[in-house]
């Protein structure tokens, strides 16, 4: 099953399967994963990388995705390419000498997974090609909020057409409403609406950012429950609707459903 994701962002891992490269890897950023890897396996002259360009067949085996924007998915690209120049990562040990370079990949984005300010993003770690697949070292498993899944996936682009569903968006008559949090009139540039369909609880943004802010040295929060129905909330799906996307929001409730039937003393 191909998955479609809007608004999309990704930094990606390519693995070499010419005899005479067979290997190598390649780290980049992409908006679109279809087409960035065949602009890699046809050549610099139709938009791939110079260090892939001719030593191809090449393979997108992983891509980490759910960037709120290209510029901060271009930062964890260059730290994925040059850890031992990233400032965040300067406890991840160099690369071992029994260790491929794949293995050095992997070992390095499973730190960064863990580190501030990755760490409190809405990410998705995604195996392209399942054959790939590697287990997470003891104690480097990626964030409870972050899924690993599996499959193809496919960039899908916000249509400025597309009829916004009365499930996710707030109507007029629920702008008239006061925010759930501080109880004051709802303006609708600032914002946001809980992603339960049944739900009908809105909130100012810097509102609801608060109450879901655990740790006061953050300046951003990483999921929370709704202050009306309790449901476990990610803080980058309910950007993302805000932002105008509305497709896989119910798969990554069902993920955090757990969230929301825990102890009730928290």
């Amino acid at each position: 099953m191909v998955h479609e994701v809007e608004d999309f962002y990704g930094v990606y891992l390519l693995y070499c399967l010419n005899p005479k490269y067979k290997g190598r890897t390649y780290i980049g950023y992409t908006v679109n994963p279809n087409r960035r890897i065949k602009q890699h396996n046809t050549g610099s002259h139709a938009g791939g990388a110079h260090r892939t360009s001719g030593r191809g067949p090449w393979e997108m085996v992983l891509i980490i995705h759910g960037f709120p924007n290209d510029v901060s998915g271009l930062r964890f690209e260059w730290a994925w390419q040059n850890p031992e120049k990233s400032r965040r990562l300067k406890g991840v040990p160099a690369k071992r000498s029994k260790e491929s370079a794949f293995q050095f990949r992997w070992r390095v984005v499973c730190n960064m997974l863990r580190t501030a300010p990755w760490n409190g993003l809405a990410l998705t770690v995604r195996w392209l090609k399942q054959e790939y697949q590697q287990d997470f070292p003891v104690g480097l498993e990626p964030p409870l909020h972050m899924p690993v899944v599996y499959g193809p996936v496919v960039s899908k682009k916000i249509s400025s057409q597309k009829t916004l569903q009365p499930s996710t968006v707030p109507s007029h008559a629920e702008l008239n409403r006061s925010c759930a949090i501080c109880y004051k009139d709802i303006q609708a540039e600032n914002v946001l609406s809980c992603l339960k369909p049944c739900c009908k609880m809105v909130a100012h943004l810097t509102c609801l950012a608060g109450h879901f802010l655990d740790d006061p040295a953050r300046l951003l929060p990483v999921e929370g429950k709704c202050p009306s129905c309790q449901v476990g909330l990610l803080w980058g799906e309910l950007i993302r609707q805000k932002k105008g996307c509305h497709t896989n929001l119910s798969s990554i409730q069902d993920h955090l459903a757990p969230l929301s039937e825990g102890d009730d003393s928290s």
